[in-house]
C-alpha cells in the first residue's frame, strides 16, 4: 500500500523542516511526511546567518533550542574586501553596545538583531527533530528514487525503498539537486557570469579572531588575488573554513583541489595565524556555486523551495535565509489554499514571483562585491565582465541605483532594501566597495511629494500568523509598492503635507504611536521615504526658500574600519 498523506516533502535540510513545522504549527491536523535520503547528524556547508533567520525560528518554536545548543552569536563580518587592504566591519549589532548576556538567552532586545554560526550536522538535527516533534512524519535514509508526474501535476514519490508515496501537495526541498524541478522539467536561469567553485574542510581548536561578550564574534571574509576565504567558528572548538574561486581560475591554476585549498589559507595572513595550533578534520568537500533561478517555481500540486528553486553566491551569507524563508512562504500557501478562501493560482504565482525577485536580487548584489575587488589582481578582466554584463559603472551612485533595479521598497521582509538588507545599510556597503559617496535624496531636498497617480492598483500577499493576507499595492513598470504597514504611514504623512519640516514631525509622531521602539521606528520610516524617492514613488526637489531639515542624526556604526582586531601576523 502506498504512504498517503496531504504534503509530502522531499528533503529534511533546513528548507523540508522549515516548511514541515509552519504547517503543523497552524494546521497540526494536516498529515506531512519528510522523505530524507540520509542519516542525521550528516555535515553541510552554509553555516553563516543572516538575523532575519532568528525571527523565522521562533516563529517556529524552535529558536530556544537552537540557542541551546550554544552556537557562536554571530554579530556580522570582518572583511579584507574591496579596494583597500584594510579591515573592516559589517555589523547587525554594534560590537560596542553588545552587553553580556548568559546563556542560553531569550529572543528579545539585543538578539533580534543577531543571527547564529551554526553547525549544520547540530542545526539540521535540530530543526528536522522539531517538525517531528510537531508531528512530521519524518523518513531518514530515505531517498526518493522516482518521481512520476502527468499534465504539470505529480502522481506519485517511489522511494529508495520500493514504497510509493501518494499526496495532495509535493514541495521540493532536495537542494541543487532539484529532484522533483529536474523530474517535471523545469530549467534554470543563470543572470550572471559568475560561476565560481567552493572547496572546505572542518578544523579544530582554530582560534576566533575576535570574542565580544559571551560566545559573540564575527565571521572573517579575506579576499586573495584569486578567490577568497570564509572562516566561520561553529562551536567552542569546531570552526569552517571554505575557499570561493571562479571555475576558470581554478582550471588556470592547474592544482588539485586540496592542494589550492591548504595554499589559500598559507597566502592569508590571519587564517593562517588563526589555524597555527589548530589541526584540520579531513572531511573535505567540494561543489559549484552557479548562481542560478528556477524558470518557475510551482505546478498544479507542487512547489519548489530552498536551493531547488534558486541558489546566490554564499558572499553574502544568505543561503538559509533564502531557503528557509522561501519554505515558510510555501507552507503558508499550502495552509492558505486549505482555507480556499484565496484563488489558488494567485497564491501560487505570488509566491513564485517573490521567490525569483529575492533570488535575483542576491545575484545581482553579489556580482557587484566581485566586481569592486581590487583585491582580484588576477581577475581584473573577469570582474570587468560582471560589471559590464550588469551594464553598471563602478561608482557608488550608478551601482546603487543598479542594486535597486528591482525596487528597494519591495523586498517581501517588511522593510526598505534590498537583498535582505536594510536601504542604509546597502549604501554604506555600496559606499564601502566602491570607496566613493553618495547622497541621501532624503538630505539634498526638502519638497516630498506623492507620485501614485497613474499607478496600477494591484494586490499582494502578506505572510501572518499562519495566514495569507490580500494588501492593496500599485505598480508602474517594474516597480511595486505594497500598502503594508511602513509605507502607508508614509504615504497618508505626505498626503497631508509635501514640506519637510511637517513631515518630520509627523513622521517622529508616528514613530511614538507605532508600538514599535521609536528609535527603530524613526529610521524604517525615513528608510522608507529615500527609498520610495529611489523607486520614483514621491517625487523630491529643493526649494531654496524653504529651510531644510538637519538629518545628521542619520548615522550608523554598522559599516566601519574595524578596530578591535589588528592585523593577526603582524
Amino acid at each position: 500500500m502506498a504512504i498517503e498523506c496531504d504534503v509530502a516533502i522531499i528533503g529534511g535540510g533546513p528548507a523540508g523542516s522549515t516548511a514541515g513545522s509552519i504547517l503543523k504549527k497552524y494546521r497540526p491536523d494536516l498529515k506531512v511526511c519528510i522523505f530524507e535520503r540520509e542519516k542525521f547528524p550528516r555535515d553541510h556547508v552554509g553555516e553563516s546567518q543572516l538575523p532575519l533567520i532568528s525571527a523565522l525560528l521562533y516563529e517556529m518554536g524552535v529558536w530556544d533550542k537552537v540557542e541551546a545548543a550554544g552556537f557562536p552569536i554571530k554579530i556580522g563580518a570582518t572583511y579584507r574586501w574591496g579596494s583597500s587592504d584594510d579591515l573592516w566591519d559589517f555589523e547587525f549589532f554594534p560590537a560596542k553596545l553588545f552587553k553580556d548576556e548568559e546563556r542560553p538567552a531569550k529572543f528579545e532586545g539585543q538578539r533580534r538583531q543577531t543571527a547564529f554560526q551554526v553547525d549544520r550536522a547540530i542545526y539540521d538535527e535540530i530543526l528536522l527533530d522539531h517538525a517531528e516533534s510537531l508531528g512530521c512524519d519524518v523518513y531518514q535514509e530515505t531517498g526518493v528514487k522516482k518521481i512520476d508526474s502527468e499534465d504539470d501535476m505529480v502522481t506519485k514519490l517511489t522511494l529508495s525503498n520500493g514504497e510509493e508515496v501518494k499526496a495532495k501537495y509535493y514541495l521540493d526541498g532536495s537542494g541543487h539537486v532539484g529532484a522533483l524541478r529536474r523530474a517535471v522539467g523545469v530549467g534554470i536561469t543563470e543572470p550572471s557570469s559568475l560561476k565560481n567553485v567552493s572547496f572546505w574542510d572542518y578544523w579544530q581548536n582554530a582560534e576566533w579572531a575576535v570574542e565580544i561578550g559571551t560566545g559573540a564574534t564575527r565571521v572573517q571574509v579575506m579576499s586573495l588575488g584569486w578567490g577568497w576565504l570564509w572562516f566561520i567558528p561553529l562551536g567552542p572548538t569546531r570552526t569552517s573554513i571554505g575557499l570561493v574561486l571562479p571555475a576558470a581560475q581554478y582550471k588556470k591554476m592547474g592544482m588539485k583541489p586540496e592542494e589550492l585549498y591548504r595554499k589559500a589559507i598559507e597566502e592569508e595572513p590571519n587564517i593562517k595565524a588563526l589555524t597555527e595550533n589548530a589541526s584540520c578534520e579531513g572531511k573535505f568537500g567540494s561543489t559549484k556555486d552557479w548562481s542560478f533561478v528556477a524558470d518557475r517555481g510551482y505546478g498544479k500540486n507542487w512547489m519548489l523551495i530552498g536551493e531547488s528553486f534558486g541558489f546566490a553566491d554564499p558572499v553574502l551569507a544568505a543561503g538559509l535565509c533564502l531557503a528557509q524563508y522561501s519554505a515558510r512562504e510555501a507552507a503558508y500557501t499550502i495552509l492558505a489554499q486549505e482555507a480556499g478562501e484565496i484563488d489558488d493560482a494567485w497564491l501560487k504565482e505570488s509566491y513564485a514571483n517573490l521567490q525569483i525577485q529575492r533570488v535575483s536580487q542576491h545575484i545581482r548584489f553579489a556580482d557587484l562585491w566581485y566586481s569592486a575587488n581590487g583585491k582580484f589582481t588576477d581577475l581584473k578582466e573577469y570582474t570587468r565582465d560582471i560589471a559590464k554584463d550588469a551594464g553598471m559603472e563602478l561608482n557608488a551612485e550608478e551601482a546603487f541605483r543598479w542594486l535597486g533595479t528591482g525596487g528597494f521598497v519591495d523586498d517581501g521582509f517588511g522593510f526598505s532594501g534590498t537583498a535582505g538588507f536594510s536601504l542604509f545599510s546597502v549604501k554604506e556597503m555600496t559606499e564601502m566597495l566602491t570607496d566613493e559617496k553618495t547622497d541621501l535624496k532624503l538630505v539634498t531636498n526638502n519638497v516630498f511629494k506623492l507620485n501614485i497617480a497613474g499607478a496600477e492598483e494591484i494586490e499582494l500577499p502578506t505572510y501572518s500568523d499562519g495566514k495569507v493576507t490580500k494588501i492593496r499595492a500599485y505598480r508602474k513598470g517594474e516597480k511595486v509598492l505594497p500598502m503594508n504597514w511602513l509605507n502607508s504611514v508614509i504615504v497618508r504623512i505626505l498626503r497631508d503635507d509635501s514640506k519637510v519640516q511637517r513631515i518630520m514631525a509627523n513622521v517622529q509622531r508616528a514613530a511614538k504611536e507605532s508600538g514599535i521602539v521609536p528609535d527603530t521606528a524613526l529610521l524604517l520610516q525615513l528608510e522608507g521615504i529615500e527609498a520610495m524617492i529611489r523607486d520614483g514613488w514621491i517625487k523630491a526637489s529643493y526649494n531654496k526658500n524653504r529651510p531644510k531639515f538637519d538629518f545628521s542624526f542619520i548615522q550608523s556604526d554598522l559599516i566601519h574600519f574595524n578596530e578591535d582586531t589588528e592585523d593577526l601576523h603582524v
